[in-house]
């Protein structure tokens, strides 16, 4: 099964943390990153999807995507 997560953040060095550690734990980038503005916060937010392969486990939406 192939897992899709999406991460966001402020445009800042935790979201590249937050990158670097999805990579760490065997996440794949999944097309490319997205930046927008943010009106409320008035600050730029960073997105990137990441997937990863999960053989052998039936999809279950009560289960956090981190656990497969």
């Amino acid at each position: 099964m192939l897992i899709y997560r999406f991460l966001t953040g402020e445009d800042d060095s935790s979201f590249c943390h937050k990158v670097t550690r999805a990579l760490s734990e065997g996440w794949q980038l999944h097309g490319s990153p997205s930046y927008a503005y943010d009106a409320v916060s008035k600050k730029m937010r960073c997105g990137q999807a990441v997937t990863r392969i999960a053989p052998d486990q039936p999809y279950d939406p009560e289960r956090k995507l981190v656990d497969y």
